[in-house]
């Protein structure tokens, strides 16, 4: 993919310490539904943010699970994947599998250029290892050298996971834990890759916190008296909220209650995550090959729960679905450091792909995050990421599924630059929240914008809504 000149520049100048420049390892931890004030209780990431960079202002293309992963696999947003819900007929494995969308992801990629690479945990909503897909039973996608990947494994016990064209079954014993079972695949793969003396990927994507946010058995009865953070936003109404919000009664106790009860079993879980990322991590010092690893954490979308008198969901614009962490340690990444660039779950195959020495291809709608990485300066960076969303009714089969109450919104497009978030939804509804002023989106003041800023916000949205390619890029520089 062409980059301007000084982003170019940047690419090239980045430190070629022997680890960079001889295919660095990626480990790529992708939680499921993490929220930001999940943090504390997974320590492993502060220490990557103390030995790392932290990503002040990373979003996702859409606060949902099978969309926001179909944007990491290729680096495109919803609307170029034709991946825009979590079932068909507009989303789920089976839209990505037939739009071929498959052959063209950061494995395929990485694998071309002699990676080992290995998926582990969710892949897509909607895949299960018992199905026959194109006569294979399990069905191993083009690009991976190793494959175990579960279906639905949210309750983390009795579930089916592959082991590449074979199946495995567990049962309800702590040794099945899901995450327990991941770790234990991951350290063998980073061992039995630096050992071959190849470079590798390992994607790691628990289930976790996703409900029913099971914790592990050593974690059942942690953290006691936890409650659910009270940010600016809890049990709060924006002013001039869109009228799909605002007919939202505030929370009682009965409501406030139960979200305590999610909010500590969620933290709970994220207890055997960083069990996880310290075991990679301590798996690739052992193996000698930390000093050539970069790790990266992240969420596939946020998560809200009680923010905006909503219960728990995601699906939003607000900041608590599509602000996630992100937190990258590796060759050449100053200790401690921060950028406030406003990156993207589509940035993470082109980044992935620039690590390996690919070539990014012109389809890619995002972009390299390691002239970041080099220097975290946001100079010459897109100012503004697009959010989308398509609404969907309520469905039995939808692990994602979520009633009114928990914020269903309709169908929108948003903007989000460090300045200001500007929604726009298919009824005619908007929102546009001043971000310098009014951090926690509590005063939606588009009512009080002039004609001729709106005319320009749409202009620049509807550019966003129907780039591709290098577009998407030069449609983000407002």
């Amino acid at each position: 993919m062409a980059l301007p000149l000084g982003v170019q520049q940047a690419a090239n100048s980045f430190p070629t310490a022997d680890a960079a420049a001889s295919k660095p390892n990626i480990v790529f931890v992708l939680t499921d539904d993490m929220s930001s004030n999940l943090l504390p209780y997974v320590p492993e990431v502060q220490k990557m943010q103390a030995q790392g960079m932290t990503f002040n202002n990373h979003e996702v293309s859409n606060s949902l699970c099978c969309p926001s992963r179909s944007s990491i696999f290729t680096g495109q947003f919803p609307h170029n994947t034709g991946v825009l819900t979590n079932e068909a007929p507009d989303g789920g494995f089976g839209k990505f599998h037939a739009n071929g969308d498959e052959k063209h992801t950061f494995a395929t990629a990485l694998h071309a250029k002699g990676y080992r690479t290995a998926m582990m945990g969710k892949y897509l909503n909607g895949y299960k290892p018992t199905d026959r897909i194109d006569g294979k039973k399990p069905y191993v996608p083009p690009g991976w050298s190793q494959w175990n990947v579960v279906g639905p494994g949210y309750e983390g016990y009795h579930y089916k996971i592959s082991d590449n064209h074979r199946i495995e079954s567990h049962g309800g014993k702590d040794k099945d834990y899901l995450n327990t079972v991941l770790t234990k695949k991951g350290k063998a793969f980073i061992k039995k890759s630096a050992n071959a003396g190849k470079p590798f990927l390992l994607e790691l994507a628990p289930f976790t916190p996703h409900s029913p946010s099971t914790p592990a058995p050593q974690d059942e009865n942690a953290l006691p008296g936890l409650k659910a953070p009270r940010s600016p936003a809890f049990n709060k109404m924006p002013a001039n909220a869109p009228s799909w919000l605002a007919k939202r009664d505030r929370l009682g106790q009965s409501q406030l209650d139960k979200i305590d009860r999610k909010f500590r079993k969620r933290a709970q879980s994220m207890l055997a995550i960083n069990r996880m990322l310290a075991a990679m991590r301590t798996q690739l010092t052992k193996s000698g090959v930390a000093n050539r690893t970069y790790v990266v954490f992240t969420s596939d979308n946020g998560f809200h729960l009680g923010e905006y008198q909503l219960q728990a969901g995601k699906q939003t614009a607000f900041d608590t679905d599509i602000k996630v962490p992100l937190v990258v340690t590796g060759p050449g990444v100053a200790a401690g450091s921060r950028t406030d660039a406003a990156t993207s779950n589509i940035d993470f195959a082109p980044t992935f792909e620039r690590m390996a020495g690919a070539t990014v291809p012109s389809r890619v709608d995002g972009h390299s995050m390691l002239p970041l990485l080099a220097d975290g300066k946001a100079s010459g960076w897109r100012q503004a990421n697009m959010i989308e969303h398509r609404h969907v009714d309520p469905s039995p089969t939808d692990p994602d599924s979520q009633q009114p109450v928990e914020g269903n919104p309709p169908s929108y497009h948003a903007m989000r630059t460090r300045q200001f978030l500007y929604v726009e939804y298919a009824g005619g509804a908007k929102e546009y929240y001043d971000l310098s002023t009014d951090p926690n989106e509590l005063d939606n003041i588009v009512g009080r914008l002039a004609t001729t800023r709106l005319k320009q916000l749409h202009k620049q949205l509807t550019r966003l809504e129907n780039c591709h390619g290098d577009g998407c890029w030069k449609a983000g520089h407002l």
